[in-house]
């Protein structure tokens, strides 16, 4: 598809229903059959080939069936953090182990306790 921001939604919804009417035929497959598999309507393989809107639960049933949905990641890529983000990340992971903390003195074997603090002399 051209490198352009500035094709149109008719011609980039054109160009789509011309590259599937291509996979369909090169799978010497009907647009009946198609429509069969794909668990839509005829009609609605007929508007996608011509370049008219359908559903887009319809498009990824079709790009099922002509084997065409894993190339949705290059559509749609995932998209890639930024160097702050990555850096960020970076931060919140965790470098070094913490150790074991120290336990308070158990008050039954003679630890502090409230009320335990030397009165003051006056």
């Amino acid at each position: 598809m051209e490198q352009s921001k500035h094709i149109t939604d008719n011609a980039a919804l054109s160009l789509l229903g011309q590259r599937i009417a291509q996979h369909r035929l090169e799978q010497n497959r009907t647009q009946a059959e198609l429509a069969h598999e794909a668990g839509v309507s005829k009609r609605t393989i007929e508007r996608l080939e011509s370049g008219e809107s359908i559903h887009t639960t319809n498009l990824v049933r079709v790009l099922r069936v002509l084997g065409l949905l894993a190339n949705l990641n290059e559509l749609v890529p995932a998209p890639v953090p930024s160097p702050l983000e990555a850096l960020r990340s970076k931060e919140k992971r965790r470098k070094r182990a913490s150790g074991r903390s120290q336990q308070a003195p158990d008050t039954e074997s003679g630890g502090w306790t409230w009320g335990d603090d030397p009165k003051p002399e006056v």
